[in-house]
């Protein structure tokens, strides 16, 4: 299991945001993985570059001693254990961060699990398939549609509500302090 770091360490993290590339599906609520690393390579003055050999964008900073990695899949969205797996064997992270959209969780509650199954999220089965469950999660949740007759896919692949859209720059920086903790934890 990866733990946080103590100040004194120079390690490496690598941060993965979960999400589908391509238009259609640019603010949707299953990407909001790659809004939070997006929202981080942007603090950490990082830019995105195409790593095809990696099957992901990666954008590369520093945090207090900490090298970070980040990562998002080029791949779709249940197959990010391809991109993951790849990014672990080469960098060889003491730490992986996994962030992804969670329905079970209430929209814009973050939660942090290390382990355990993938709720049917096909891009944590993916990586699990590569990797191994043992791995931290930040779960940013999405929430469930109030409407019983809209599906879990069509809510997950749908837009943001602008009530959503209103408040979500508050849940990306909620899930941006919620990895930078992790990463640089308060001495």
């Amino acid at each position: 299991m990866l733990k946080p770091f103590r100040r004194a360490q120079r390690k490496t993290a690598l941060v993965v945001g979960l999400g589908n590339v391509g238009h259609p599906y640019k603010n949707t609520r299953h990407n909001v993985g790659f809004l939070v690393v997006d929202a981080l390579a942007q603090r950490l003055l990082a830019t995105w570059t195409v790593k095809s050999k990696f099957h992901a964008e990666i954008a590369e900073g520093k945090q207090e001693s900490a090298k970070v990695i980040l990562a998002k899949p080029t791949t779709l969205m249940n197959r990010s254990g391809q991109a993951v797996e790849a990014l672990v064997s080469f960098y060889k992270p003491e730490m992986l961060l996994v962030v992804h959209d969670e329905a079970d969780l209430t929209f814009g509650d973050i939660r942090v699990k290390t382990g355990g199954g993938s709720a049917g999220h096909n891009g944590l089965n993916s990586i699990v398939e590569h990797l191994g469950p043992d791995f931290t999660r930040v779960r940013v949740g999405i929430g469930h549609s109030p409407n019983p007759k809209i599906s879990l896919e069509d809510w997950v692949l749908g837009k943001w509500s602008e009530e959503e859209q209103a408040k979500l720059d508050g849940v990306v920086q909620g899930a941006l302090d919620t990895i930078l903790s992790h990463i640089a934890p308060p001495p």
